[in-house]
């Protein structure tokens, strides 16, 4: 049974490019959501400082995150995030986690 594997990216804007950061990220959303290994693919926002925002995604195993390194949409969101953002990305396995089904 395949492990699977989480990225929690966290993206800040730069000054002026909060726009263009959201627009980039909701763009991505359904790519990635379609994904054959994907099982979540979501955006937060952080209540403290908005234009901070996480990516919150879930994939069956690290296989399916290595095809999703390489699809033309997170190959484009790569060349340019960028320019308009600091970015964060963690990726982890599971240790004890609920399932709320």
């Amino acid at each position: 049974m395949p492990t699977p594997a989480k990225i929690t990216a966290i993206l800040t804007a730069k000054p002026g490019k909060e726009s263009d950061l959201l627009a980039l990220i909701e763009a991505m959303a359904p790519h990635c959501r379609s994904e054959p290994g994907n099982l979540r693919w979501d955006i937060w926002q952080d209540q403290s400082q908005p234009g901070r925002y996480v990516l919150d995604e879930l994939y069956v195993d690290e296989a399916a995150i290595a095809a999703h390194r390489q699809t033309p949409h997170f190959l484009d969101y790569l060349a340019r995030v960028g320019d308009i953002a600091d970015r964060m990305a963690i990726v982890s396995t599971p240790v004890s986690v609920a399932d709320k089904g």
